[in-house]
C-alpha cells in the first residue's frame, strides 16, 4: 500500500481535530455557547485577519484561483459546461465536477484547515475545530468555484466561433 502526501496530510488534520474535540465539548457544556456563527465567531474572524497567519487570507485564495483556472481550461477541452452550471443544471456531469474539484483542492483545503487551527492556537490560545472546518474550506471553495466557472466562460468566449457549413 502506497502512502501519499495527501493521506499523510489528512491524517495530520484528523489527528489535530480529534485532539481538539474534547476541550471544545467541555467548553460547550460549560458555557452553552456553540461559537459557530455567533457574534464572537465573527469578531474572531476579524482578529484572524490581523493576527499571525494573516497572509494565508491572500495566498490560499490565489492558489485556489490558479487551480480553478487550470481546471476550467480542462473543462473547456473536455467540452464540459462551466463548473457551477454543471453542479446546478447538469446532473450527468455533477459527479465528475465534484470528483475533479475534490481531487484538485483536497490538499489545499487540508492545509487551510491546519493553518486555521494554528492561527487559532497562536491568537486565541485555544482551538475551535468547528470553526477550522468552516473557515478553511470556505477560504478555498468560493474562489476556486468562481475561478473555474469564469475561466470556462472566458476561454469559450475567446474561441473563434465555428462557421456554418457552406458559408464562405
Amino acid at each position: 500500500m502506497k502512502i501519499s502526501r495527501s493521506s499523510i496530510l489528512f491524517a495530520i488534520v484528523a489527528a489535530v481535530l480529534l485532539i481538539s474535540i474534547p476541550s471544545s465539548i467541555h467548553r460547550l457544556i460549560q458555557s452553552g455557547d456553540p461559537y459557530l456563527f455567533t457574534e464572537q465567531f465573527f469578531q474572531d474572524m476579524l482578529a484572524r485577519l490581523t493576527g499571525p497567519g494573516k497572509l494565508r487570507f491572500i495566498v490560499q485564495p490565489i492558489v485556489a484561483i490558479a487551480i480553478g483556472v487550470l481546471q476550467g481550461k480542462k473543462d473547456v477541452q473536455a467540452n464540459l459546461p462551466p463548473f457551477l452550471w454543471m453542479l446546478a443544471f447538469h446532473r450527468s456531469h455533477r459527479e465528475h465536477a465534484l470528483r475533479s474539484a475534490f481531487v484538485g483542492v483536497r490538499d489545499l483545503v487540508a492545509v487551510a484547515i491546519l493553518l486555521d487551527i494554528i492561527s487559532q492556537a497562536l491568537i486565541f490560545h485555544e482551538v475551535r475545530p468547528g470553526a477550522a472546518l468552516v473557515v478553511g474550506p470556505i477560504l478555498i471553495s468560493i474562489p476556486y468555484s468562481l475561478a473555474r466557472t469564469l475561466a470556462n466562460r472566458v476561454i469559450r468566449a475567446r474561441r473563434p466561433r465555428a462557421t456554418a457549413a457552406g458559408s464562405v
